[in-house]
């Protein structure tokens, strides 16, 4: 039939040859986030056996990664008799799955490298490279499930992270020939059990998600190509006694500090509020001190520092109450011997996370000399006590990217 003259063809009689497209092509220009849509793809999911060593091979992934979703629960729980350990380093259950995890890049460096507890809740807890406000806590999040003394059910999510400001501090993931390596010694059950439960399974599920950005569809590159951010766990020197008042050294760094994190643990490993004690009636204020080569960069109040705590990652914060009573936490606590410093506020007195300029982040060089004092440190029952560190360092290929690169 012939089309009438000035007659319009109905828009189904050209468009069903025509698929749209999944996505609108950006035009080219602008950051690399606006070219690069976020991602996730699995990785692997498998079983580990207690005390044994535990490193599938990563696999590829089309575009940058942005860190590692790890998941982790028990192949099978038990139906009862289980006793937890109770002393020691038995607050660290379950994170303490991982005696030791090591995060490595395709060259061997060490981007995460230490025990599990902090390699897996305190490094996402201080970085704010996870969750923010309450959710830096992975013990606040909706995948968290407490560990069942009688049958050791449980259920922990955490994340590796590489990202640690918007797009940058990512790592390549579509050179299959050029991937990170993730291994871990799982614990032995006994870490966990000082009776095991009735036909407790022989180990723990794993499963891995990468989080990465998509290659993006025109030729733009993330900032920086190369910058890692790198958390190692190393113990400081000397050992600290009961009441003392010393620096401790922390090791020798050499980068751009976004936090200085500190975990005391007293000779049983048990981690320990034994900081300077805060202002209590007839009492003053212990202080705590950071010195660089020497010269104070803090001299705090200990109830000073909390508030900073609070103020700036919520950690501590959130108590409620009357002008007469006891206040009370409702908010996120400040897991016991843990104080840190906080790097991540170029943009306000907050930390929000992925958010910062780098503007404010702490340079180091090899030769820097960090050391932590306090004045006096309070009692420890089972001293000595070890300060170890747990420090966000960024390692830049050439200048570091300050600003916001992402906008």
């Amino acid at each position: 039939m012939t089309q009438p003259s000035g007659t319009a063809l109905a828009p189904a009689a050209t468009s069903a040859g025509r698929p749209q497209p999944q996505t609108t092509a950006e035009p080219s220009g602008g950051p690399f986030i606006r070219h690069a849509p976020p991602g996730r793809r699995p990785i692997y999911q498998q079983p580990a056996n207690f005390g044994l060593f535990f490193g599938p091979p990563m696999v590829s992934s089309p575009g940058w990664n942005r860190g590692y979703r790890l998941k982790i629960y028990p192949i099978a729980n038990g139906s009862s008799g289980g006793v937890l350990q109770a002393t020691g380093a038995y607050a660290d259950i379950p994170w303490s799955i991982a005696q030791l995890l090591q995060l490595k890049d395709a060259w061997g460096t060490n981007l995460l490298a230490g025990p599990g507890w902090e390699m897996l809740y305190l490094v996402q807890l201080l970085s704010g490279q996870f969750g923010i406000d309450f959710t830096r806590s992975p013990q606040n999040m909706p995948s968290w499930t407490g560990i069942t003394a009688g049958t050791g059910a449980f259920k922990m999510s955490s994340y590796l992270p590489f990202e640690f400001t918007k797009g940058y501090g990512l790592i390549s993931g579509a050179n299959a020939a050029l991937l990170p390596v993730l291994q871990m010694t799982i614990a032995a059950s006994s870490v966990f059990f000082s009776t095991v439960p009735t036909g407790y399974g022989s180990g723990v599920n794993i499963s891995c998600e990468s989080d990465y950005y998509w290659l993006p569809n025109v030729p733009v590159d993330p900032p920086g190509i190369g910058t890692t951010c790198q958390y190692i766990f190393q113990p400081c020197n000397p050992v600290i006694t009961s009441g003392s008042s010393l620096r401790v050294q922390l090791p020798r760094l050499g980068g751009y500090l976004t936090v200085v994190g500190l975990d005391l643990r007293d000779s049983t490993n048990a981690r320990i509020d034994a900081w300077p004690a805060p202002a209590a009636t007839g009492a003053a204020s212990g202080r705590l001190q950071i010195y660089q080569d020497g010269v104070p960069l803090v001299d705090t109040d200990m109830d000073t520092l909390y508030d900073d705590l609070a103020i700036q990652t919520g950690i501590g914060g959130g108590y409620g109450g009357t002008q007469t009573g006891a206040p009370t936490l409702t908010g996120m606590p400040r897991p016991t011997g843990i104080i840190f410093v906080d790097r991540k506020t170029a943009i306000a007195q907050r930390d929000f996370g992925l958010f910062d300029t780098g503007e404010t982040f702490l340079s180091t060089n090899p030769g820097t000399q960090l050391e932590i004092g306090g004045s006096p440190y309070n009692t420890i029952s089972n001293s000595p006590a070890t300060l170890n560190a747990v420090i966000g360092q960024v390692v830049p290929t050439g200048p570091l990217v300050q600003g916001l690169p992402e906008i």
